[in-house]
């Protein structure tokens, strides 16, 4: 057994942002982008040995993103490069205030064509933790059977696995994601789901009550439910819990599902009883829309009562 506390697997991304419509042109900035590689930081800066399992292309995008992950402290030795594929790119436009706009081009992409063998040597390892999200399996035939052999050999093996249902309507429709994530539901001992999403690891149309039943008698131990501004509900043999949101100025909600789960987990390896990983899990969602970028103002560990500890407009001296 390693002393690794979690591993994730996944696709990372180059995201190009502008600050205005792409189509009239403009400066790009250059960021890591991808939900597994973000709760993997959102890890590490909690101080927790994380580790990502991927492919990257084998050139300065490729190195680029294997930058980012070693400065944010996640182990990337499993990580391979891929001479023949590009890496994927995101293209995120703030079309207005309010709104944001997201465009990929990720087919063919060196991530895209992760297989088992990636992922042997990573899980072999004993992490505490294996973390997935339904993006992965939607990526490529060869994605999805990796996806599924490493919930199942952890599962196995006794390693907790946490889904996060993430379903992303542009790679594939809500029957396909049904039919290959219910059966991955069924080796996890956390789902992670907006209420929208329930219904894709349960009965079509199931509502969240007959969802959450289901997936408790299939053996998931605690299913979440993200509520953005509500808060979030937690869903287990002895009941549900409730923990509102913490209230700040939203500026960038991209990457805060993933923040959630984040903090969630880092609770979890911490060994918090079910709200205080709640509360964690909320307060790092906020963390995220309260500031720019998918992963970039998640806190470090001294940092975790800045939100929830100070007043609106604070400034520490």
């Amino acid at each position: 057994m390693s002393d690794l506390d979690l591993l994730t697997v996944g696709e990372a991304l180059v995201s190009l942002r502008s600050s205005g419509p792409l189509a009239v042109g403009g400066p790009l900035t250059m960021h890591l982008a991808g939900a597994e590689s973000n709760v993997a930081i959102g890890l590490a800066r909690l101080g927790h040995r994380a580790a990502w399992v991927g492919r990257v292309s084998d050139d300065e995008l490729g190195e680029f993103v294997l930058r980012q992950l070693r400065a944010e402290g996640v182990d990337t030795a499993g990580v391979r490069r891929d001479p023949d594929r590009p890496s994927g790119l995101m293209f995120l436009e703030r079309r207005t205030a309010d709104v944001s706009r997201v465009r990929y081009h990720r087919a063919g992409s060196a991530g895209s064509a992760l297989c088992v063998d990636d992922l042997r040597a990573p899980l072999a390892a004993g992490p505490r933790l294996l973390h997935l999200t339904g993006i992965t399996p939607a990526l490529s035939d060869s994605a999805r059977d990796a996806a599924t052999w490493a919930v199942r050999t952890a599962a196995e093996s006794g390693i907790p696995v946490c889904l996060d249902v993430n379903y992303r309507s542009g790679l594939w429709s809500r029957e396909q994601a049904r039919s290959t994530l219910a059966p991955l539901a069924g080796y996890a001992s956390v789902v992670v789901a907006s209420a929208d999403e329930l219904d894709l690891v349960a009965e079509p149309d199931a509502d969240e009550n007959a969802a959450v039943a289901d997936l408790l008698r299939g053996g998931v131990r605690t299913v979440l439910v993200k509520l953005g501004a509500d808060g979030a509900r937690a869903h287990t043999a002895d009941g549900v819990r409730h923990v509102p949101a913490v209230p700040v100025t939203a500026v960038d909600t991209v990457g805060a599902g993933d923040a959630f789960t984040a903090g969630y987990l880092s609770g979890h390896l911490d060994g918090l009883d079910l709200v205080d990983r709640l509360r964690r899990a909320v307060a790092l969602g906020a963390f995220a829309v309260a500031g720019h970028g998918d992963w970039e103002g998640l806190p470090r560990r001294d940092e975790l009562s800045l939100i929830t500890g100070s007043a609106a407009g604070t400034t520490l001296r």
